[in-house]
């Protein structure tokens, strides 16, 4: 396994190249998204706090340091519409497992730092972000813990060099899924940062 270490902070001129940040997300349509969560407060409502709680978060993380993509889904009516803001740059998700679907994504991004993050962490933050970008300077490869054993943010140093083996065997949406990808990038030099909560469940929303 990988050797994980806490990150520093942000330094000035650390990276070169602009980073490009990956948000994930689907079309708001109920029984489409959250349905985890659509579980315990019905579809419509899920599908409601997801569509105000990404447009939260793409306000919020707006930055001249980082430019900011969404890898959407379902494809042709993602790239559509008019839901997200008609400024950033979308690209589609795809078809396959979730693994897939990032590796296709960190791998479309301008060669440079890369982060991916979820459209469902209330809790995230620019700074956040920047210490995952830092992080990048001295570590090849980047995560943002969850406390349920997941992750809410995979970044790499570089978009175009992005492993053949990476998200290989993960047990998605288990306590295992962030050693498991751990696993699938032996001798990499890994940083972790900040510990961050999504919301999949009502209980996850009334823990914020």
């Amino acid at each position: 396994m990988p050797e994980a270490r806490r990150a520093p902070g942000l330094t000035r001129g650390l990276l070169r190249a602009r980073p490009t940040l990956i948000v994930m997300l689907k079309v708001p349509r109920p029984g489409r998204v959250k349905t985890r969560l659509a579980r315990d407060i019905g579809s419509t409502t899920a599908a409601w706090w997801f569509r105000h709680q990404v447009t939260r978060l793409l306000r919020r993380l707006r930055d001249p340091r980082w430019r900011i993509v969404l890898a959407v889904a379902p494809d042709r009516e993602g790239l559509t519409s008019r839901i997200w803001p008609a400024g950033l740059p979308r690209l589609p998700q795809g078809p396959g497992d979730l693994g897939q679907r990032m590796a296709r994504a960190l791998r479309a991004a301008p060669p440079g730092p890369v982060c991916l993050i979820g459209a469902d962490i209330p809790g995230v933050t620019r700074a956040h972000i920047a210490r995952a970008f830092a992080a990048l300077g001295a570590a090849e490869a980047v995560f943002g813990p969850a406390p349920d054993g997941g992750y809410w943010l995979v970044g790499l140093r570089n978009a175009s060099r992005v492993p053949n083996s990476l998200f290989d065997g993960v047990r998605w949406s288990s306590e295992q899924a962030l050693s498991d990808t751990l696993a699938s990038i032996p001798g990499t030099r890994v940083a972790l940062v900040d510990v961050l909560h999504d919301v999949d469940t009502a209980e996850d929303l009334r823990a914020r």
